[in-house]
């Protein structure tokens, strides 16, 4: 099968982090034997080659000035709940860049006797509507797969709710990352018939248990063998609630005074954290890591004693990639009951879920695992195990494909 696919963002270098799950679903299906071109926009620091781990990498320009160089590459977004005035300026060349784009590709594919067999969206917004045009032109089925703020995009009002009801309608089959994705996708306009779950996966040759890993980063962070270590990974935005995190953490200084927090990532709210932990005179034991490349981040995975995700519903998440990282690096997390945790985490089985927005909770459930090693390390050993078992790349790109499959018999909705 020939699939075309249309991306906002794609890791600009290899080991890069910004949706790495996009260049996982792609690298999936070429390494499934099809042949696969994805197009995304142009970025300064893009070092891509043309092909790379079987997949054709086409970036289109859009910005008729350097400064509008703003779409996608989570730069659109301030702390991922409102739209960059810049960005919005650059609404109208993106858009018409990325439908020219399309048209031009399904065209010269046509041309030269190879057409394409399927159009696969990521982000019902921007991308549905320029995809569902392109594919409409050609008569080629149309997939639209949800990761999460274009779904909160579209939560925000008719004139953007109807671009997205548009390219649900038009398209063969939907995908999301989570259940409550898809339920949001529904209620927007996606077919519930037509509209399927498939979780991300993990790399676990990446994302695994590693003492040498361990002990070379918590030697680097300073700490010894018995300080307990707790890391919190993603992008530094409002929803990742990074921010009830350090709320929680005198109070589980209070009772381990030696716990370390090594908070990973980088994003809008970087300066804001770094006060809030000033204030709550907590400065000394917060550690801010900034972006690491994927290589560094599995490392710092492994040297946790417990991953942190308090995420909260301000913008959409839809299955924080962290999470699935940190099981396969099989520690035990403490995670909210918001977006896609309750898929892919059991309380009490794979890991501890807490009430949304509460610090008490939080350094509750932190506490528990810090004095109680030997069910924390069991809580990681079967949140391994189900990675191992569920939630491999691998069975994500077969789901994948299998929705591929469905959506080519079924034709154009046009």
């Amino acid at each position: 099968m020939r699939i075309l696919m249309l991306a906002s963002s794609y890791p600009m270098y290899p080991g890069e982090t910004t949706a790495p799950f996009i260049e996982e679903i792609a690298a999936g299906a070429a390494a499934r034997g099809h042949e696969v071109t994805l197009l995304a926009p142009w970025h300064p620091e893009i070092r891509r080659a043309p092909v790379e781990r079987g997949v054709r990498l086409r970036f289109f320009r859009y910005a008729p000035h350097p400064a509008l160089n703003i779409w996608g590459y989570a730069q659109s977004l301030q702390s991922d709940t409102h739209i960059k005035r810049r960005a919005l300026a650059a609404v109208p060349f993106a858009l018409g860049a990325s439908t020219v784009a399309m048209l031009r590709a399904l065209g010269a594919a046509r041309r030269a006797g190879a057409p394409f067999d399927l159009v696969q969206a990521h982000w019902v917004l921007p991308n549905g509507p320029p995809a569902a045009l392109a594919a409409r032109a050609y008569g080629v089925p149309l997939v639209v797969s949800l990761h999460g703020s274009d779904i909160y995009l579209a939560e925000r009002g008719r004139a953007l709710a109807a671009p997205a009801r548009w390219a649900f309608r038009s398209a063969a089959a939907v995908t999301a990352c989570s259940g409550d994705l898809r339920d949001r996708g529904v209620a927007l306009g996606a077919r519930p018939a037509d509209s399927t779950v498939i979780p991300y996966g993990v790399d676990i040759r990446a994302f695994r248990p590693d003492e040498d890993d361990r002990a070379a980063v918590r030697a680097e962070l300073g700490l010894g063998d018995d300080a307990p270590l707790v890391i919190g990974l993603g992008r530094l935005v409002a929803k990742k609630g990074f921010g009830v995190l350090l709320d929680a953490w005198p109070r589980v200084l209070a009772q381990a005074p030696q716990a370390t927090l090594c908070i990973v990532g980088y994003g809008d709210l970087r300066g804001q954290l770094e006060e809030q932990a000033r204030r709550l005179g907590v400065g000394e034991r917060v550690r801010f890591a900034g972006q690491l490349e994927r290589r560094r981040a599995a490392s710092y995975l492994a040297a946790a004693d417990i991953f942190a995700l308090p995420i909260v519903r301000e913008g959409v998440d839809g299955l924080p990639n962290a999470l699935l990282e940190a099981m396969g690096a099989g520690r035990p997390v403490v995670a909210s009951r918001v977006a896609g945790v309750p898929d892919v985490i059991d309380d009490g089985v794979h890991g501890l879920i807490v009430p949304e927005r509460s610090p008490s909770a939080l350094a509750e459930a932190i506490l528990r695992l810090i004095a109680d090693r030997p069910f924390a390390e069991g809580l990681g050993r079967a949140a391994r195990a189900r990675v191992e078992q569920e939630l491999t790349w691998e069975r994500t790109c077969e789901r994948f494909e299998r929705v591929y499959v469905g959506a080519q018999g079924t034709g154009d909705r046009g």
